[in-house]
Parts: structure tokens; C-alpha cells; sequence
């Protein structure tokens, strides 16, 4: 057990400055983050050996051919948390450790299922939405989540991409200048070095339309040594920067990671959190409602809470998307609003995130709308009789609404369903490519 891990008897937590499972180690090298790194769980022998366990023989098959086309990396950190008593059930256990359920890939089951590849314009950069870019910096995780969209990639060959592919990410934003928003991701961007990461963010920080830089990583998770004193240094040189991280559960937040998510936030960096709803890890309103109290006491805010992706071997992990919205009613109302998530569907295909929230608007007239709140009580809201709509034809320097032209976005597009609301757009219909109706006329 673990510095890090709560007694599952007690509550508490241990003294010791190592875990059992790694008497050997020191207390200096249960804080280097490399040493985690060069002593990751790869082989079944060390999962048995660390838990005391023998997994039955055709169980040890099954594991074997999973582990062929979907790799085991577990830091021993992450490790260290799982519950011996109950590692079958255990959260830490079912995110890290094989289950031979990935090896069945249902028939709505994709290799790329959010289409970030096709929507590439250059080599590791996904460019869907119209002000922003996902820039993947690195292939390299310190663990390899079982539950991870992005299976193609990380886990089958750890790579890092080399100057010459960042520098082709970097030139498209440079000549882009419609994306002000660089979200860093992977694999995870701090498992590059620190000048990387440093030379990185400089290069970006230049672009005078990037206005902001966000890093994903889930290192405060499975290895908070990562965040160290030097690393922070670098990235408050960098400001405004946001980072995410991925907490799945509740027992995830040791004092460990807490201690590394105090450094980010001291450091002024805003932290937001991404959690995937997943079968028997966190499919619970409990569970979820103790997860996002735990992080806003330690100033995250939860961001999004993601149905699990159509990615292969993962339909183990998929609940209903009812669960989600029962698990998102659970928390409205019952806790603080900025700790409740946005429950979205990333929409195969490459449509980009959807949420998908409990309805609370009933039903509207003309001059009322009906709402009910989080118990069900039903109340009305009346609509302005005297509201006076004017049309906009986006000449802005007739318009009466005060807004710096300097600083407005003049060359951004109504698309999709906001052009069917603007009264300066002629789109009055949107129709899908394969429509048989429009075929006919086409015909015709």
C-alpha cells in the first residue's frame, strides 16, 4: 500500500514513505518521476508478483493475446492504489491492467471513431473546429489507459514526434490565423522533456493570434512526481495557459496528486478536469458526485464528462447514455453549479463534442416558457411583452450595441445551425449529402 492510498479498513492513511508492493524502493526514487518510468508493469509476472495472485491458466492466455494488440503500462504509482482485497472490482485495477473484453471489437467498433486523422491538414494536428487546433505533441503515456480513443496510436509503438513534425504543426497555426486556441495532447505533452515542452510553448506563445495554449495530461493521475518544481517554473513563463487533467475516480486523488495539482494552481494556471463515463469504474451518481467535490476542493473544475468512444475493444466500458444523463441529475441542483461537468457525446465521425443534459424546459407559448428544477417542481417564466428584435445585417458601425470593432471577430462564419439563425445568412435549410429527395431532383 501506497504513501498515496487510503486504508480500505480505515480511511487513513499509512506512514510509510514507500509502498509495500515496492519495499526496495527509496523514498528519492518513489519521487523521480524517471525511476516510474523505468520500472513501468509490462509483463503479467509483475502484476501476479505484486498482488500475490496466479491468474487461473486459460485466464493467463486470454490476458496474453490482449496484451499482443493492446500493450500493458502501468507506473508503479498507479500501481501502488490498487486494492488487493478486491482488485477484480478495483477502479485503479480495471483502467490499467488488461481485461481480455478488449479483444472483442463490436461491429460499431473504429479504429479512428472521432475522425481526427482525416481531419489532419498536416501531420499530427487535427483542425475541426473553426478557432481552434488539437496539436498531438507526443505518442508516449506513462500508462496506457485500457479505455484510451486513441488505441491506434498510443500503445502499440512509442514515438515521439521530432522537430521537424512540431515545426509543421507550428507553421500551420502560424499561417492559420483563424486558430487562437492550441490545445497540446497525445499521448501525454509532459512526458517530453522540459525544453521541449519549453521551446514548445515559446514557439507557440510568438503566434501573435494564438491566445491561448491548453496542455491535456493525465501525469497528475498516474504520476504526479512528473509535475515537479522545474517543470512549473517553465510553464508559468508561458501564461495564458490552461491545463486538463483526467480524473475517472474519487480514489484517484491522493495526497500525492493533490500536492501536484496545489503546484499548478499556485503557479496561476486554470485546471479543468475530463472524466469518461465508464462501465464499473465510475458508472454511479455517487461515486461521480464524490469525484467532482474532491476536485474542486482542489481548485479543478470539472469541464466534461465524456460517454465512452466508439474506439476498438472498448464496448465493455460503454454504459446507456441514460446512465449519464441520470448521473448529470444527480449532481444539478445536489452540488455546487461549477462543479457540475458538461455530459457530451463526441460524435463519431468527427462532428465534434454534443452535449446531451437533462431537459429542463418542458414546454413555451409566446409569452411563457415552462421549466422544472432539479425536484421537480414546475414553475413558469413570462417573456418580455415589449422585446423589439432588429434585424442584423452585420454592418456594425450602424448598430446601436457598443463593441470595439478593433477587437471584434469580423471574418468568423455562421455555420451549421447558427446560419439558419442569423438574419444576414440566406441559408434557410440544411441538407444532408445523401439525401434521396435532393437526388431525385438532380436528376430530374
Amino acid at each position: 500500500m501506497s504513501l498515496d492510498q487510503e486504508s480500505p479498513a480505515t480511511g487513513t492513511t499509512p506512514s510509510p514513505s514507500t509502498p509495500a508492493l515496492y519495499p526496495d524502493s527509496t523514498a528519492s526514487q518513489w519521487d523521480d518521476w524517471r525511476w516510474h518510468l523505468r520500472h513501468s508493469i509490462k509483463k503479467l509476472d509483475t502484476v501476479e508478483r505484486l498482488l500475490d495472485i496466479e491468474f487461473p491458466k486459460e485466464r493467463r492466455e486470454e490476458l496474453k493475446r490482449t496484451m499482443d494488440h493492446f500493450p500493458m503500462s502501468i507506473t508503479p504509482y498507479y500501481f501502488s492504489l490498487i486494492n488487493r482485497y478486491d482488485f477484480e472490482n478495483d477502479p485503479i485495477f480495471r483502467q490499467s491492467v488488461p481485461d481480455p473484453a478488449e479483444l472483442h471489437i463490436s461491429r460499431c467498433d473504429c479504429t479512428d471513431p472521432l475522425a481526427e486523422d482525416k481531419d489532419s491538414p498536416v501531420e499530427g494536428l487535427t483542425h475541426r473546429y473553426p478557432d481552434r487546433v488539437l496539436f498531438h505533441v507526443s505518442n508516449l503515456c506513462s500508462m496506457y489507459c485500457r479505455h484510451c480513443t486513441r488505441k491506434r496510436k498510443v500503445g502499440d509503438v512509442d514515438s515521439i514526434p521530432d522537430k521537424k513534425n512540431l515545426l509543421a504543426g507550428i507553421e500551420y497555426i502560424r499561417n492559420t490565423p483563424e486558430v487562437r486556441d492550441v490545445l497540446l495532447s497525445g499521448g501525454d505533452p509532459f512526458l517530453l522533456s522540459d525544453e521541449l515542452i519549453d521551446w514548445l510553448l515559446g514557439e507557440l506563445s510568438a503566434i501573435e493570434h494564438v491566445e491561448v495554449i491548453r496542455i491535456g495530461t493525465r501525469t497528475p493521475v498516474v504520476l504526479p512526481q512528473r509535475i515537479t518544481d522545474d517543470l512549473v517554473n517553465i510553464l508559468k513563463k508561458h501564461h495564458p495557459l490552461w491545463i486538463n487533467t483526467h480524473f475517472n475516480h474519487p480514489r484517484e486523488i491522493t495526497p500525492r496528486a493533490s500536492r501536484a495539482l496545489a503546484k499548478l494552481a499556485n503557479a496561476g494556471i486554470p485546471l479543468g478536469n475530463q472524466s469518461v463515463l465508464l462501465a464499473g469504474v465510475n458508472d454511479c451518481p455517487r461515486i461521480m458526485k464524490s469525484l467532482v467535490q474532491k476536485l474542486v476542493m482542489n481548485r479543478v473544475r470539472p469541464y466534461y464528462l465524456y460517454q465512452c468512444d466508439l474506439s476498438e475493444g472498448l464496448s465493455h466500458f460503454r454504459t446507456p447514455v441514460g446512465k449519464g444523463i441520470e448521473i448529470i441529475e444527480n449532481l444539478i441542483g445536489h452540488t455546487s453549479g461549477f462543479a457540475v461537468p458538461t455530459y457530451v457525446i463526441d460524435a463519431p465521425g468527427g462532428g465534434g463534442k454534443i452535449p446531451v443534459m437533462p431537459n429542463y424546459l418542458i414546454s413555451w407559448s409566446t409569452n411563457k416558457v415552462i421549466l422544472r428544477n432539479y425536484e421537480g417542481v414546475i414553475s413558469t417564466y413570462k417573456e418580455p411583452d415589449s422585446y423589439e428584435p432588429f434585424f442584423c445585417n452585420r454592418n456594425c458601425d450602424e448598430c446601436h450595441l457598443q463593441l470595439p470593432l478593433a477587437a471584434a471577430d469580423d471574418d468568423t462564419q455562421a455555420i451549421g445551425i447558427s446560419s439558419l439563425l442569423a438574419d444576414y445568412e440566406d441559408t434557410t435549410t440544411l441538407t444532408p449529402e445523401t439525401n434521396e429527395r435532393m437526388e431525385r431532383r438532380d436528376d430530374a
